[in-house]
């Protein structure tokens, strides 16, 4: 999802400098960011990398979701309406330029959150940096240390309360919603029928058939096997809450 122009999100340096410390001259320290949908990761994992920045770092930040099978694969599957569970991501190519990164460089897919769909010219040559934060869903359980080369180093879980997760869910599917009013080309340009009431119903079906079950039986599980747990409150602030690298 694309990083929102938030002020970064006091307790963002600090996980930041957690990070720089664990950072080795010469390799990419690559950080795996995972947690439900719409608790922020995108806005976070910016707000790292920009704070990382700040050390004279170079820095990257990139989403899962170009890992995403295209829509017509799904559709064959028939996991259209899975969108997001761990069977929708092509698990080998992430690893895979994971492991290139570390040799150097590599190329990474990208998706359009307007057409919901993976979208090939937005993919992104990236060269070695050093310090690479992955973000979104489709991270798998990482295994113990030291990990496989196609594995994130750090595996941090974005943890927030339910009830705040579900109202900025709300709050994202309708400003797409509004925003296809004038964009027919947008995915969301199919629920333009609907009225705004009409729109909130169907966009809380939509968390409670599809991510709210993908929350509970795949992400937070995923929380136990964290580095770092990171907790993210009302305000948008956020503080570790776990660090299991200690």
């Amino acid at each position: 999802m694309p990083a929102m122009a938030h002020p970064p999100a006091p307790g963002t340096e600090t996980i930041a400098r957690r990070l720089a410390s664990l950072q080795v001259p010469g390799d990419v320290l690559i950080v795996g960011l995972t947690g439900s949908v719409a608790s922020g990761k995108s806005t976070l994992a910016g707000h790292i990398v920009d704070a990382l920045r700040a050390t004279e770092r170079v820095t990257e930040t990139v989403s899962t979701d170009g890992f995403l099978f295209p829509n017509t694969v799904l559709a064959e599957r028939e996991l259209t309406n899975r969108k997001g569970f761990p069977e929708t991501y092509d698990h080998g190519s992430m690893a895979g330029a994971i492991r290139d990164l570390r040799s150097g460089g590599a190329t990474f897919p990208a998706y359009s959150h307007e057409t919901f769909d993976v979208d090939p010219a937005l993919a992104r040559q990236i060269s070695k940096p050093d310090v690479l934060v992955l973000e979104g869903l489709g991270l798998p359980k990482p295994t113990a240390p030291p990990r496989e080369s196609g594995e994130a180093d750090v595996f941090i879980y974005l943890d927030a309360d339910l009830a705040h997760i579900e109202a900025w869910f709300l709050e994202r599917f309708m400003r797409f919603w509004r925003a296809a009013e004038h964009d027919p080309t947008s995915f969301y340009a199919q629920f333009r029928h609907m009225s705004e009431a009409e729109t909130e119903v169907f966009a809380m079906q939509v968390w409670r058939t599809i991510n709210l079950p993908n929350l509970e039986q795949h992400m937070l599980p995923l929380r136990e096997h964290a580095d770092m747990v990171v907790k993210k409150d009302r305000d948008h602030s956020v503080r570790i809450v776990e660090d299991r690298l200690a």
